[in-house]
């Protein structure tokens, strides 16, 4: 049997059983998981109800549009998630290694961002745009945040207003998050996907979606606020924060 806050996956059904921990998550517990005889993923968080039926029906919506995501596996009474708990379909493959490797990435991307134009905000998120107002959002409390810090990445964020926005995946330059084989691109760990606008996604390595000059500064320098502020105050958020440009 599994501990107490695993119980859930019981609602998958009797032939399920989890295998191993699953190393990348950060704000979940990701296990490798055996169902009806099929290897999947499970994924145990503390998000909101709200926030899980977001993400699951996005899910599903993009797998349907031709998109190579993990796919939620419903309960056995239907649920695309229970307590929490959210058991997905298992991709293989490996990381993107080449230019041409990340090139693909980046059409994968647009596709998204294609697909959700005009889709609403995840529940208790906001977009870069809204923070130039707003002080909170899901991870990020820009009262933490030393002044002249926040003023600079709001200048950024400031320079993206006016765009079209859409889903974003939020994380895909970790090359860990991108499971490729020669005939598709998958995209694995939708956690900080939200509304926001799609240039965010597009600082890859090597400049993989050929955005031009003044675009991908723009670009890198608001992503570069966005994982200070998401990040807050661990070395790695200070180390963003030391690369946006000062106002």
């Amino acid at each position: 049997m599994w501990p107490v806050a695993w119980e859930a996956l019981g609602q998958w059904g009797d032939d399920v059983a989890r295998v191993e921990p699953l190393t990348g998550g950060v704000a979940n517990d990701v296990w490798s998981v055996r169902l009806n005889g099929q290897l999947a993923v499970g994924r145990r968080g503390t998000r909101s109800d709200a926030d899980l039926a977001w993400e699951t029906e996005l899910l599903v919506y993009l797998d349907r549009a031709g998109l190579t995501v993990p796919v939620p596996i419903p309960t056995t009474d239907g649920r695309l998630f229970a307590d929490g708990l959210v058991v997905m379909t298992y991709l293989d493959g490996g990381p993107p290694e080449t230019r041409a490797d990340w090139r693909r990435v980046a059409g994968t991307l647009r596709e998204l961002h294609r697909l959700t134009r005009g889709w609403p905000q995840r529940p208790g998120w906001r977009s870069s745009g809204d923070l130039l107002h707003a002080d909170t959002g899901t991870k990020i409390d820009l009262g933490a945040m030393p002044s002249e810090g926040v003023a600079r990445c709001r200048a950024a964020w400031a320079r993206l207003t006016g765009r079209p926005t859409c889903v974003v995946h939020g994380n895909p330059a970790n090359p860990g998050n991108i499971r490729m084989t020669a005939d598709r691109v998958a995209l694995i760990d939708w956690d900080e996907s939200h509304v926001d606008v799609p240039d965010l996604d597009l600082v890859l390595p090597g400049n993989a979606a050929d955005l031009d000059d003044g675009t991908y500064d723009v670009a890198a320098q608001a992503s570069a606020a966005w994982e200070a502020a998401v990040c807050w105050d661990d070395g790695y958020a200070v180390k963003r924060l030391a690369e946006v440009r000062a106002v």
